[in-house]
């Protein structure tokens, strides 16, 4: 396959990066990400699922056998897999993070941070995330939930 050409060349078969700095430079990032995406999800303020794309695209050129383990994950593999044949994110997941997100940022917002720039710096990233999360499509988000479309009859 000629150098370039990423079209036809299956993500699962990362090829490392030919030099160890960045290799080591995308291990320690790879690693940061998904440390962060463990704690969100426990933590509903953090995002787990960017952070473990992050993690993946890192991975996949510094260390393929973390990539390959974090794919075959019960737990993670099958929103990495969505990601990587469709970049989708599945419906389901999506509703529970921007919900799980939402309270947790008006709750933090609210209660928790007590400056004026503190509340506005939570929800600022807390939109940015969310705007994201919205756009990215969902191939199974059913025909109802579609921005625009009426409300199904109840």
């Amino acid at each position: 396959m000629p150098r370039g050409s990423h079209a036809s060349r299956d993500d699962s078969d990362p090829v490392p990066h030919s030099s160890a700095v960045v290799r080591w430079i995308l291990l320690g990032i790879g690693l940061a990400a998904l440390a962060l995406g463990l704690i969100g999800v426990f933590l509903p303020v953090l995002p787990t699922t960017p952070f473990l794309l992050v993690a993946a695209t890192c991975f996949a050129r510094g260390s393929p056998r973390l990539h390959r383990r974090l794919a075959e994950s019960r737990t993670f593999g099958p929103t990495l897999a969505e990601w990587r044949r469709h970049r989708a994110i599945a419906w389901r997941t999506k509703r529970y993070a921007l919900i799980a997100m939402g309270l947790s940022i008006g709750v933090s917002a609210i209660f928790l941070v007590e400056t004026w720039w503190g509340k506005a710096g939570l929800v600022a990233i807390g939109a940015v995330a969310g705007t994201w999360l919205w756009r990215v499509p969902s191939r199974d988000r059913p025909a109802h939930a579609k921005a625009g479309a009426p409300d199904a009859p109840r």
